[in-house]
Parts: C-alpha cells; structure tokens; sequence
C-alpha cells in the first residue's frame, strides 16, 4: 500500500523556493508539535537535509520531508500559500483533522 502525500500548491511551491535561494536547503520539512487547545499545530520550515525516520514526497518539483511521528496527522494534506492583504501564511488542507480551536492555531486528529 502507498503511503499518502504530502501534496504542495504552486503558490506554496513557490514560496518555499524563494526561501531556499535566501537561506539554502534540500526542501520543506513539514512537521507538528503539541501546542494550544486543540493540541497539534504545524510546524513548516526548511529541511538542511534527510533525517532518519524521515518520508520524503515529491511535490511541485521540490522535496517534501515528514518525519515519522507527523506522517499519520499529516498523511493526504496539500499546503497551500496565501497572501491576503496584510496576511501572508501557510495553509493546510488536512484530511485527518477533526477538530480545530477557535483561533486555528492548534488542531485534532481522529
């Protein structure tokens, strides 16, 4: 059985190459912590390189890397980029999500 995708949208794809040809790196490394009241909340930054444990994805032309421990929460999920008037951030279309806090800055999984 194949494990599901992390999947990037353009705008995202974008993005994080222009945060690769400022600070460097082999790709976007996608993970979650313990936080807020619903008690996960993502955490997106720029992988220096492949880690043990890591899933590496394929995705708008860039590497995608999800460690073990956030792969079941993140499984299926697109990350989108977005820039709304003054907001500009990472969204997550996450099929595994069940609940979110009020604010959106933490959510559950099933």
């Amino acid at each position: 059985m194949q494990e599901k995708r992390v999947e990037l949208t353009p705008s995202a794809a974008a993005r994080v190459r222009e945060f690769m040809a400022r600070d460097g790196g082999i790709g976007l490394r996608l993970s979650v912590h313990r936080t807020g009241c619903s008690g996960w909340a993502y955490d997106v930054g720029i992988a220096e390189a492949v880690e043990e444990g890591d899933h590496v994805f394929e995705a708008g032309g860039l590497k995608v890397l999800v460690d073990d421990r956030a792969l079941p929460m993140v499984a299926g999920t697109t990350v989108d980029f977005v820039h709304e008037g003054l907001v500009r951030e990472f969204r997550f279309r996450n099929p595994n999500v069940t609940g979110e806090c009020g604010c959106g800055e933490s959510f559950t999984v099933g």
